[in-house]
């Protein structure tokens, strides 16, 4: 489909940062700045970004470092979700969660600490104030120094090489779309009326829910409703599947399982929510499962099932360029209908995540101003769900694998057996590697652990450079960390090819020598 068309006229801030305190002045100041003066267009620019988080961050600063004339435009706050509603402020709560957990767990490890109450207030003043203080990086004034001419304002396509940002026509030899993605609600009866809180709302809170809800099982209402569990709110989950994090692998969705109920964190999976209701100062979600129906009660509910694509507004049709419920429609090398025009990030991929966003970027900049005929299908893209443990993962699923015929090898070893995770007292999870048979191609990995996110770089290196899985047996690390498991790995598999007759043979040669 083609998006309709949409007035030229500048768009105000549709996410006010709450609440008005110096840390969000001083955010606003950088990403929005009030006094901001749009320059005049002279002349047709090499680039125009549209959209100021991360694939746009990254296409226009890349462009103009590389000599070109780049304009960059944002209807809203520079940065976008990463910076302002997502990936930042939620790392900053999830590790002032972690602190109080392991402030209340230290008799395991000989520690008797008697823990003072959680500062919720305290939680969301360093968030805020660690957010304020990142902001400058994504800034406006940062940007228009790197020698990019910075338009705060609604773009909207024009034709098929022109944008217009309020009485400004920008016009372009290339673009590139990068408005990326918010929040996606549900068409749940009452849940409009009775009032519910995303990612994008969740960090203005001033007080800790008593009782939250969580409607979603991925990993944004995992990683929160750990995260306001260690805070003190009592906390259940409510999703449509059978399984925590739907589409991970089952084993490490079990490990993250386990930990949730160890922390009292309930779990209504397999539900179909059917209404939503107040009743006097509560918040009721009404659900059917296992046959039943059910209810749970709370004074907030959090709605994290997922991202839907920002295509309002844009123009898109007197541009000539395709879009459907998904995003704007790419090919490979990420050029949309309109072949002067390019998309990079979430409003064109279906990994919504920054590093996958900054990845796309610079195959933009590359392709768009150089000629350049690198593919999206390439990148070797790893993702990892920050609750505790953690879950990351790069590559195929072993069902993947097999739906594309390929005959898979999985080779797993646990945390148990894994010196530094007995010591850390971190024995829950696992180290998984799938590989091609016969041949010892990588084709993924998953990771549960506490960093699991830190450790997977190694996989992701060996799949980036196609290394065979013997190399994680050949690569020396530090011992004891946890991160021995793929090296681990590697020498598992390395027995896996000592065949009974390889093994009569060696036997044979040995005594011979003798």
């Amino acid at each position: 489909m083609i998006s309709g068309q949409a007035p030229a006229t500048p768009h105000a801030q549709s996410h006010p940062v709450l609440p008005w305190d110096a840390h969000n002045q001083a955010l606003v100041a950088n990403v929005h700045p009030a006094e901001w003066i749009n320059p005049t267009p002279d002349g047709r620019y090499n680039l125009v970004v549209v959209g100021a988080g991360t694939a746009g961050l990254v296409s226009a600063i890349g462009a103009a470092g590389l000599g070109a004339k780049v304009a960059l435009v944002e209807r809203d706050l520079m940065g976008g979700d990463c910076l302002n509603h997502g990936c930042v402020p939620s790392k900053a709560l999830i590790r002032s969660a972690r602190a109080a957990y392991d402030a209340a767990q230290g008799t395991p490890f000989g520690v008797r600490v008697t823990a003072g109450a959680v500062d919720f207030n305290g939680i969301m003043e360093r968030m805020r104030r660690l957010r304020s203080g990142i902001a400058h990086n994504d800034s406006a004034k940062r940007f228009s120094d790197a020698g990019v001419d910075v338009f705060l304002g609604q773009g909207v396509f024009a034709g098929p090489d022109e944008l217009r940002v309020g009485d400004a026509r920008l016009r372009f030899s290339r673009a590139v779309i990068a408005t990326g993605s918010r929040a996606a609600s549900l068409p749940i009866p009452g849940l409009a009326e009775v009032g519910f809180l995303t990612n994008e709302t969740v960090f203005a809170l001033t007080d800790l829910p008593k009782r939250l809800l969580v409607i979603g099982a991925g990993p944004i209402g995992c990683e929160l409703a750990q995260a306001f569990r260690r805070f003190g709110s009592e906390v259940s989950i409510i999703g449509r599947e059978a399984q925590l994090l739907p589409r991970e692998d089952a084993d490490a969705a079990a490990v993250l399982a386990a930990q949730f109920e160890r922390e009292s964190i309930g779990l209504a999976l397999g539900a179909k929510i059917r209404r939503v209701e107040k009743r006097e100062e509560t918040k009721v979600v009404v659900f059917e499962r296992n046959g039943s129906q059910q209810e749970l009660a709370g004074d907030a509910i959090l709605v994290a099932i997922g991202r839907t694509p920002n295509l309002e507004g844009l123009g898109l049709e007197a541009a000539g360029v395709a879009c459907d419920g998904s995003g704007v429609t790419v090919d490979d090398r990420l050029r949309t209908s309109n072949r002067k025009i390019y998309a990079a990030g979430d409003i064109c991929s279906p990994y919504k995540f920054t590093h996958a966003a900054d990845a796309m970027a610079r195959i933009v900049v590359q392709n768009a101003l150089f000629w350049g005929r690198k593919r999206q299908s390439s990148l070797v893209i790893p993702w990892s769900t920050y609750t505790d443990p953690e879950i990351a993962h790069v590559g195929l699923y072993q069902q993947e694998a097999h739906a594309r015929g390929v005959e898979v090898q999985t080779l797993t070893v646990p945390f148990a057996e894994i010196d530094r995770a007995v010591l850390d007292g971190e024995p829950e999870g696992f180290a998984r590697l799938h590989v091609e048979a016969g041949s010892g191609r990588m084709l993924g990995a998953t990771m549960v652990a506490r960093h699991a996110g830190e450790m997977i770089g190694e996989v992701v290196l060996a799949l980036t450079e196609k290394a065979k899985v013997g190399a994680l047996s050949r690569t020396i690390l530090p011992y004891p960390t946890q991160a021995e498991a793929w090296k681990r790995l590697g020498d598992v598999y390395q027995r896996t090819r000592l065949t009974p007759g390889t093994l009569r043979f060696f036997r044979r040669l040995l005594a011979w020598r003798r």
